[in-house]
């Protein structure tokens, strides 16, 4: 944050925002004051920091993990088709000869000057279309930390039922309050959640250019409110800075402090990293930098 900004003084704070969810639920990210599962004890809060950044980065790990697994599965088939494919063509050559291969060598010089293409953005140095971007290891990391990750289902700050990576429980889940789950299944909630704040940038954003931190802080908004607390009626000066493509204003429209109708202190601190990330690209824990 640059020096001399105020925004996310607590005591100066304003009423501007307002309380949502994935639809019309308040923002989530308050329960950084809420004791974390397997809680260590201690009344410290530094202990108890370190404790939940500590699952934080093992739940980050193991995701790493599974994208991993995921990714290597990929390319087998990937390469399965590609040897499946290279056969066909070798059958099609023998019976059409030359026209079959012309015709392969000008479709893969094609991709190679496509994927080329691609290759040379840097979505950290260029701003590109939300379409070509998903969130960061670096921001998935810095919502794990936030959120915290919890096996039991509990209930937020607001009431709500949540579960795993700050997952608000739908009636498909199947679940109640108290019921386990396990790490797998807080995984793949994690994974739609992200992939569903994704499409909700995208929409709400449309083909107005990004970097990468900046989609980041944008997706981090989007898992926090939801989109209907980013519609044209409830976030008015967000519509008209994406109208303008004024990305200074667009920072300050970040910021969304209230659960339940009262300013909630870990939402403060999740505004105030969002704005670093979106302006910085700076994802580090504001509470650690202060400490």
């Amino acid at each position: 944050m640059p020096p001399g900004k105020t925004r996310f003084n607590p005591t100066t704070l304003s009423a501007r925002s307002t309380p949502a969810s994935r639809s019309d639920a308040p923002p989530r990210s308050s329960r950084w004051t809420a004791p974390a599962t397997r809680d260590i004890g201690s009344n410290s809060t530094a202990p108890r920091r370190l404790n939940r950044r500590a699952r934080a980065r093992e739940f980050f790990e193991h995701l790493q993990d599974r994208r991993r697994i995921r990714r290597q599965l990929r390319q087998q088939r990937i390469r399965a088709g590609l040897r499946a494919k290279r056969k066909r063509k070798m059958a099609l050559a023998a019976s059409a000869s030359v026209m079959t291969l012309s015709t392969a060598a000008i479709d893969t010089d094609s991709a190679a000057r496509q994927n080329a293409a691609i290759q040379k953005v840097n979505p950290s140095e260029t701003r590109v279309t939300p379409a070509m971007l998903e969130a960061s290891d670096d921001l998935k990391q810095a919502m794990i930390e936030e959120e915290g990750v919890r096996y039991t289902v509990y209930r937020d700050v607001a009431g709500y039922p949540t579960v795993g990576v700050g997952h608000l429980l739908l009636a498909s889940d199947g679940l109640q309050v108290g019921d386990h789950i396990s790490e797998e299944r807080a995984l793949k909630f994690f994974e739609q959640d992200i992939a569903l704040a994704e499409d909700i940038v995208r929409r709400v954003v449309g083909d107005m250019k990004l970097y990468q931190h900046e989609f980041d802080a944008m997706v981090d908004l989007a898992f926090n409110v939801g989109e209907g607390t980013l519609s044209p009626d409830r976030s008015p000066g967000l519509t008209a800075a994406i109208e303008t493509r004024d990305y200074e204003r667009l920072a300050d429209e970040l910021e969304y402090h209230h659960a339940a109708g009262a300013i909630a202190n870990g939402l403060v601190y999740r505004s105030e990293r969002r704005t670093n990330i979106f302006l910085d690209a700076q994802y580090d824990d504001p509470r650690e930098l202060r400490a």
